[in-house]
């Protein structure tokens, strides 16, 4: 298990591979040695981008066993295992951890959005971290469960020893800053995607978990690379010139940009699984138009 210390930096929401609508593995394993030479910290497995409501018990054992088997030691391992149900996802917790990941990685339930309340989505945390024999983080997406954990719950959440931090997609900067001012020492806060990385981070986030880091893990980390050192014009720059990426990979075309984003840069994307459509090919063009205008971008500014 890795040190709470080294759950920071930039880590890929990593995507599953389908052939025909099945899990490929081999595909799976080509993608994991091209992130393992990349400067990622870390990968999150079965989180939104991994489709991983989509994918049966069996299925999300054999991805889980895959990503351990074949990752590079370096690199830490945090699990996706939030379900409707807290028994669930109790057990997916020891499940992950007994295959050996690092942390785990919580979204609330949302399917009873009426019953989702303050007090039932802290006792589901607590009851939760209480049982998982791996750290918890809690994951705030509200883009797709309808919910939006406060900063003041997220605070209260905060307060259970095994919660050791959350991924927040909210986008809200002023959520981010409140629960980086007030939950407990030593919380750690990951910017849940690419777009506002910079601004996270200068607020006390330790890094992102960002779906563009599956296609662009090093320019990723060159923001983060570049605020440590202080250079905050490079960071701007480069923070400036992923958001329109970002976008195409998440609010624009979501899971289908995403794969098409990776097959146009070398990676295995494929068709996402059903009901989710893949691109058109005047998507696709266009998706291209924005990947090379990107890369242009950067090459701009390394040579500044």
């Amino acid at each position: 298990m890795a040190e709470v210390s080294k759950l920071e930096g930039i880590f890929a929401p990593i995507a599953i591979p389908f052939e025909n609508q099945e899990l490929s593995i081999p595909r799976l394993k080509e993608n994991l040695d091209r992130w393992n030479r990349s400067r990622l910290r870390g990968l999150v497995v079965l989180g939104s981008n991994g489709e991983f409501p989509l994918l049966d018990r069996a299925e999300k054992r054999s991805v889980l066993e895959c990503v351990r088997e074949n990752a590079s030691p370096d690199k830490v391992l945090i699990a996706g295992t939030g379900d409707e149900s807290t028994r669930e996802t109790i057990r997916l917790c020891k499940e992950a951890a007994e295959i050996g990941y690092d942390a785990c990685l919580v979204v609330n339930p949302s399917y009873y959005k009426g019953s989702m309340t303050d007090a039932a989505l802290k006792a589901f945390y607590d009851e939760v971290a209480d049982h998982s024999p791996i750290p918890v983080l809690a994951y705030n997406v509200p883009r797709n469960t309808g919910i939006n954990m406060s900063s003041q719950l997220m605070i209260r959440i905060s307060e259970h020893p095994n919660v050791i931090g959350v991924k927040d997609s909210s986008g809200n900067i002023v959520q981010i800053s409140e629960i980086l001012a007030e939950a407990k020492p030593g919380f750690r806060v990951f910017a849940g995607s690419g777009s506002f990385l910079l601004p996270s981070l200068c607020m006390g986030a330790v890094g992102a978990t960002a779906a563009v880091a599956n296609v662009f893990p090093d320019e990723c980390d060159e923001i983060v690379n570049a605020f440590k050192k202080g250079d905050l014009h490079t960071a701007r720059q480069l923070q400036l010139a992923i958001l329109d990426v970002n976008a195409a990979v998440t609010t624009r075309w979501g899971v289908a940009g995403l794969k098409a984003a990776m097959d146009i840069e070398g990676y295995f994307g494929g068709l996402p699984r059903r009901p989710i459509l893949p691109l058109t090919e005047a998507q696709v063009v266009e998706l291209k138009g924005v990947v090379k205008q990107f890369k242009l971008r950067v090459q701009q500014i390394r040579g500044a």
